[in-house]
């Protein structure tokens, strides 16, 4: 269904350029159970979608809550549906991600693929302005800072289950002892541990091999790994 955000047709030629400047632009709800916070989300998009005189040719809607998966949170959807060149409308950050960590990676993630994203109530955090390189830089050092900080406690975590005489790990003998998908291991704990998708990780591992991989490797690799099957699992 197409919700049009332009009433009148005064600044057509306007309207165009920026239509076709942003091949496709989609809306981003994350709410509550309360109806409320629905209609006022959608209601400040329309507006702004008619101040910037853009249409808006789709709504996504996703229920607020931190034990929902990335599938039942539409982050899915929004990584299948956005392509290069398209324009995210968000009313603002933390409507876009659970943690800090997902949202700071979904918008490194889409940035990467060519994906303008607009925080209407925050503009200054948003990647459309002319300081979105400077932006983009400082979101991709704390993104680095706290996957960091999830790394080192993870590793304290396998240390101290490994002290107890815990086995971690692939099992002895298995195939493939130098993986392509093993440079990216803790980055692919940490997306899991998002509730991300496999389809999803693939779609973000995928542009940076040599030579993309099916979902199945994928699924091979994380099944072959204790704690990364655990993860995924869960």
């Amino acid at each position: 269904m197409i919700s049009l955000a332009i009433e009148d047709t005064n600044n057509s030629f306007f309207s165009f350029l920026l239509q076709y400047w942003f091949m496709n632009v989609i809306a981003y709800i994350r709410v509550s159970t309360d109806k409320q916070d629905l209609e006022n989300q959608k209601h400040a998009l329309l507006s702004y979608a008619q101040a910037q005189k853009i249409v808006i040719q789709e709504f996504i809607h996703a229920e607020v809550s931190s034990r929902k998966s990335s599938k039942d949170r539409k982050i899915d959807v929004l990584l299948e549906k956005l392509a290069k060149g398209d324009l995210l409308l968000v009313t603002e950050l933390s409507r876009l991600g659970r943690n800090m960590l997902e949202t700071l990676n979904l918008i490194n993630h889409l940035s990467d693929e060519g994906i303008k994203i607009s925080f209407i109530n925050q503009p200054e955090l948003s990647t459309t302005a002319g300081h979105a390189k400077l932006l983009l830089a400082i979101y991709s050092y704390f993104a680095e800072a706290e996957r960091d900080y999830i790394s080192t406690r993870t590793k304290q975590g396998l240390a101290a289950a490994k002290a107890k005489g815990k086995q971690l790990g692939r099992p002895k003998g298995s195939r493939d002892k130098h993986r392509v998908l093993d440079p990216f291991r803790t980055e692919i704990l940490d997306y899991l541990k998002l509730g991300l998708k496999l389809s999803a990780i693939r779609q973000i591992f995928n542009p940076q091999l040599d030579k993309a991989i099916s979902y199945n490797a994928y699924r091979y690799f994380v099944t072959q790994d204790e704690e990364l099957s655990t993860v995924w699992k869960s």
